[in-house]
């Protein structure tokens, strides 16, 4: 067998699968791009969904892949289990292989035998394959049955020196795959590996060792799944019109059984982590593998955070920003139990890095980004961590006192939120001393205390649920309907043009109302309607969609709008049909129609000004603020736009002014706006950005804003040179300079979330009318100020030192009066049981005065004096310090009139219920006296 780094596995995997025909294709990113339903990216088959739910194509059949991974949340959550055996990783790689209605299972096993055993050479009598039979009466509803898959089963026989024993079958828990609830689905054939009798576990107890045992001898390599069904909620299984073939493996797996070793992080992939933490806690190789747990947790989590970081989920409080800061604050928590208590996960990050960066160039760029947010999230955890756990240790102590197991969930969010103390780091404490967590509680009190915040979620229902739907009309469209006319759509469905074509021609090929298809529509009806082409932009990459109207057209331009129908949306219904959704406003249209399409063009340019100004916006970003300020969301809208990005603080006036003034230096240059498509691939080699958590397909378009127009004499299609202002990838609408933008204005700069910022700006039209709207406000104030616009400034500020001095004056003679008050009360003051009482009312006052007439009070008695001084609801009581120590406490008064408050012992202050009750409440206090004197 080979010895191959991991590097060299990872690309022998690709470039095989090249070699049989298939399209290499980057990963996606972390966050997976226009899927709600997802936390992370948590398979390879995630960025290929909607192919196998029919509202995508792709331009190619056979695709292979080395898909980044995370699984820390839902119904995949392997944190749990990351430290305690050599297998779980909370970031891993899938290596897959996939057919889009081309090979099925004949070439996909053939070509899994062959990569294992003749480009591997792992030994074929070590290899097992599984096969699916049905183990329970029928699916659920009783509709359908699965037959047992010979057809896989054979084909495993048929390869070179397989041993024909080695085929088992398994049933739908172990060999059945099911992409949701309901949907595409079909049997996998899984290939598992003996590592030997020394690999069990379980060794010296009465268990038997085999494929899908309970023991670590047999360990699952591969999985072919072969999609040919389609589940629909009622039980019944349909085969789907085209078979597909999903594979997966693990990369880190395979990676440990061709490198001969019993753990993945003994594997070269963790060698620079493991040699810097060594290096760092002067440990031994015998004295690491004695301590394990740690290092494995610290290894797998900064490698985890150092991924995410790159794909742009920062630290922060809610959802996947709650996973990067947990993962590096319980890293940093292990890395004390190693005697590392100095900031140390960015050394382990370089190691990662370095290792990884090649094949990730993300990480590389993002490099310094990485490290300065693990660091920095080190610092603030380091902060609070030694409160926190002292806190949690007292509540664990608290609920052995009473004989209990399980901490409350809400009093562990408190620690959460005071502290900094994430859930996991909680449980891994309370674990540790044979306790637990309720996390269901924990869960609840963070929904309770931010309905904002995050949370893991699993693959819920996928695609539109019409979707199939309306790949049956695409398929009448492109038969013809009846098979009689000729066909209405090409290969490709509807012609997508919202770049060249805001006004469309063409015959209405179908309407929908109501989920069902229809001849005509009527007044007032909610319609979608299909056209063979179109120009209305489907809302993404934060751009919103098109609006604008579908009219009927005559044979002659004379000829009256027989009806009209006001679009409001756009949307891809399934792969080659793209529906426009509006309201019948006037007539009654039909299918078959002539009918012409246009998009409200002054809405679109509003539109393309805001968009191509975050272009700009995020360039000055980068300039003002550095690399590390990265898109992290946006919304393009018509009238403003709102800009999110990674940045810990918030932004200064004076960096807010600066970046404003680059942008509108920008316009003002009126610099080209070039859009030109290309491949990914090529567009990554020539430095183009890529957005955090958007979705590219392996063409894509690009957008230039280039410093001269000497540029532009370039090709189309051809690479661009390096003097571009701007360059990112972008599948939105664009103005052509960027003096069309007109100005560029920041409403507001604020924070979307931790370690996001938010920007909102407006630009062209929106731009005018607030500069109007601000200027006619600032021509009104002058004329009140009764100066002209250019003094306005000074004529506030000699206003605000006026009304500074006024407040001083009248705060003065409300003290005097104030004090004017008091004296003439004190010749009211009580005896009770030998001490001066003194119960009163101060209007118009403040705390201020109350305590400046406090100390006034003990002047007057130094001995045996007790005050209780009002101002509306606000209370001051004052208690000479002998009677301090006679059992008289400030606090005492206050409470004892029906008010709360607190202080020291011979001065507190506190409120009362109700300020209309305030002489009922002074006449308590002489009682009040007496009783605590007793």
């Amino acid at each position: 067998m080979k010895k191959l780094t991991g590097n060299q596995i990872r690309q022998d995997f690709i470039d095989f699968f090249v070699e049989h025909g298939h399209t290499a294709v980057p990963s996606m990113s972390l966050v997976p791009g226009g899927d709600s339903t997802l936390l992370f990216t948590n398979s390879g088959m995630v960025q290929f969904k909607d192919v196998f739910i029919g509202t995508d194509k792709k331009p190619y059949t056979r695709a292979v892949d080395s898909q980044k991974c995370m699984r820390v949340a839902g119904k995949h959550n392997d944190l749990e289990d990351v430290g305690r055996d050599d297998t779980h990783h909370t970031f891993f790689e899938m290596l897959g292989n996939w057919s889009f209605g081309d090979y099925y299972k004949k070439e996909a096993i053939a070509w899994s035998w062959q990569l294992l055993t003749e480009v591997w050479g792992l030994p074929k009598d070590r290899l097992y394959a599984t096969c699916f039979e049905d183990d329970s009466a029928a699916y659920p509803g009783g509709k359908g049955n699965v037959p047992r898959d010979d057809e896989a089963a054979n084909i495993w026989k048929e390869q070179p020196g397989f041993d024909p024993s080695h085929v088992l079958f398994f049933g739908r828990k172990e060999n059945f795959w099911q992409m949701a609830e309901f949907g595409p689905c079909g049997p996998c054939s899984e290939i598992h590996i003996d590592l030997g009798e020394e690999r069990d576990n379980l060794r010296g107890t009465d268990h038997v060792c085999g494929v899908n045992g309970d023991c670590t001898r047999f360990l699952e390599l591969w999985n072919n799944v072969f999609i040919q069904y389609n589940l629909f909620e009622d039980g019944r299984l349909e085969p789907l019109p085209a078979k597909h073939v999903d594979t997966g493996m693990g990369f880190e797996r395979i990676v440990s059984v061709l490198q001969g070793v019993d753990s993945n992080y003994k594997t070269d992939l963790f060698t620079g982590s493991l040699d810097v933490l060594r290096s760092l806690t002067g440990h031994s190789e015998k004295e690491m593998l004695a301590n394990f747990t740690p290092y494995r947790v610290i290894c797998d989590h900064v490698r985890s955070a150092a991924f995410l970081i790159a794909d742009g989920v920062v630290p922060g409080n809610a959802g996947r920003n709650y996973v990067t800061r947990m993962i590096i604050r319980r890293g940093a928590r292990f890395g004390t139990k190693i005697g590392l208590n100095e900031p140390f996960l960015a050394k382990v990050a370089e190691a990662v890095i370095a290792e990884y960066g090649d094949f990730y160039p993300e990480l590389e760029k993002n490099k310094a980004t990485i490290l300065d947010n693990l660091t920095r999230e080190e610092i603030r955890f380091a902060r609070t961590v030694e409160a926190g756990t002292a806190h949690l240790e007292n509540l664990l102590i608290g609920i052995r006192w009473v004989d209990e197991t399980i901490l409350d969930g809400h009093k562990a969010f408190d620690l959460y939120a005071t502290y900094g103390l994430p859930f996991e780091i909680s449980r891994d404490i309370a674990r540790e001393q044979g306790l637990d967590i309720d996390e269901a509680g924990f869960t609840a009190a963070k929904n309770e205390h931010s309905k904002a915040s995050g949370g893991g979620k699993a693959m819920g229902k996928l695609g539109g649920e019409d979707s199939e739907y309306f790949a049956n009309i695409l398929k009448d469209l492109q038969s013809g309907r009846g098979g009689v006319t000729p066909p209405l759509l090409g290969k490709d469905g509807v012609e997508y043009d919202p770049y060249n074509s805001p006004r469309v021609e063409g015959e209405v090929l179908a309407l929908i109302v109501n989920g069902e298809s229809v001849s005509s529509a009527s007044l007032d009806d909610v319609v979608e309607v299909i056209l063979p082409k179109t120009g209305f932009y489907i809302e993404s990459g934060g751009q919103v969609n098109d609006e604008g109207y579908i009219r009927s057209v005559g044979a002659g331009s004379s000829r009256p709008v027989e009806w009209e129908i006001e679009i409001t949306s756009v949307r891809r219904a399934a792969a080659g049909i793209i529906a426009h959704i509006g309201q019948v406003i006037s007539g009654q249209p039909k299918v078959g129609d002539k009918a012409v399409a246009e998009v409200d063009i002054v809405r679109r340019h509003n539109i393309m000004r805001n968009h191509t100004a975050t272009h700009l916006l995020h360039k000055a970003l980068h300039e003002i603020l550095g690399d590390h300020a990265r898109q992290a969301g946006s919304l393009v809208s018509p009238k403003y736009l709102r800009f999110d990005f990674t940045q810990p603080d918030g932004m200064t006036p004076e960096q807010i002014e600066r970046v404003e003034k680059m942008v509108n230096e920008a316009i003002v240059a009126d610099m080209p706006v070039v859009k030109v498509t290309k491949s990914l691939d090529e567009a990554k080699k020539e430095g183009a950005m890529a957005l955090f958590g958007e979705k590219y397909g392996e063409i894509v378009r690009t957008v230039s804003i280039l410093e001269s127009d000497s540029l532009l004499s370039e090709k189309p299609g051809s690479k661009l040179p390096d003097s571009k202002y701007s360059f990112e990838l972008c599948g939105g609408t664009h103005i052509d300079r960027t003096s069309d933008i007109g100005a560029f204005i920041i409403v507001s700069e604020g924070s979307a979330a931790a370690g996001i910022r938010r920007i909102e700006a407006v630009t062209g039209r929106g731009a005018h009318e607030l500069i109007n709207k601000r200027f006619k406000t600032l021509k009104q104030t002058a004329g009140v100020l009764k100066s002209s616009v250019d003094e306005v400034p000074v004529k506030v500020e000699a206003l605000q030192d006026e009304v500074s001095d006024l407040k001083k004056q009248l705060a003065d003679l409300r003290a005097q009066s104030a004090l004017a008050t008091f004296n003439i009360q004190l010749a009211n003051v009580q005896t009770v049981k030998d001490v001066n009482v003194l119960a009163v009312e101060i209007p118009d006052s403040n705390v201020d005065t109350l305590r400046m007439l406090a100390d006034k009070f003990r002047e007057k008695y130094p001995k045996a004096g007790a005050a209780v001084l009002v101002t509306g609801s606000t209370v001051i009581a004052v208690v000479t310090e002998d009677l301090v120590k006679r059992g008289l406490k400030a606090g005492d008064l206050i409470t004892g009139i029906g008010g709360k408050g607190g202080g020291r012992l011979n001065l507190a202050q506190g409120s009362l219920p109700d300020s209309g009750q305030v002489k009922a409440a002074l006449g308590k206090v002489p009682k009040a006296v007496e009783e605590k004197l007793k």
